[in-house]
């Protein structure tokens, strides 16, 4: 489950370091209470919840601490690591580098949806849960899930096709 868990960290914090620690510190409390999972539940849906739950008590600690990250900074973060690619063994190196400029590009586009938007999109479209389980792991109604995942890709398109030309015609 660690890589699912990552992405649904990273989705909320934004940044790849808060992320492992976020995934991290999960870890340790899942271990601490794993007396408590019930039988009705999935394991993968009680890790969501407690990496949620993790990521969520970071946010607010870094709004205590008033700490302001530039966008700017996440946007030469390198691409994900080679295990988590999927392309094809015989793409061109041309081809090879557009795929990772568009995937930078679509994360950081992800990155700035709101949180409660970005969360639910990218358990349901990238990790591929259903929406029950993510409304589960959300503590929010089914409907709700849908209503924002649905309404997610709207908030994007228009800096995303420009930021696509620019960086495709530069």
């Amino acid at each position: 489950h660690n890589g699912a868990l990552f992405r649904v960290a990273r989705s909320i914090l934004g940044h790849e370091a808060d992320a492992e620690e976020a995934l991290q510190g999960a870890y340790l409390r899942a271990y601490r209470h794993l007396g408590d999972v019930k039988g009705d539940s999935r394991l993968s849906t009680w890790l969501t919840r407690i990496v949620i739950n993790q990521a969520l008590g970071q946010v607010r600690a870094r709004k205590k601490d008033s700490v302001v990250v530039a966008f700017d900074e996440r946007a030469d973060a390198p691409p994900p690591p080679e295990s988590e690619r999927e392309e094809p063994p015989q793409e061109s190196p041309e081809g090879h580098l557009m795929r990772g400029q568009m995937r930078q590009l679509l994360e950081r586009k992800i990155d700035e949806l709101p949180l409660d938007f970005r969360t639910g999109f990218v358990m349901r479209e990238v990790q591929d849960m259903t929406v029950d389980e993510t409304a589960e792991c959300l503590s929010i109604p089914a409907a709700t899930v849908r209503t924002r995942v649905f309404r997610a890709p709207s908030m994007l398109p228009g800096s995303l096709r420009r930021e696509a030309t620019e960086e495709h015609t530069a």
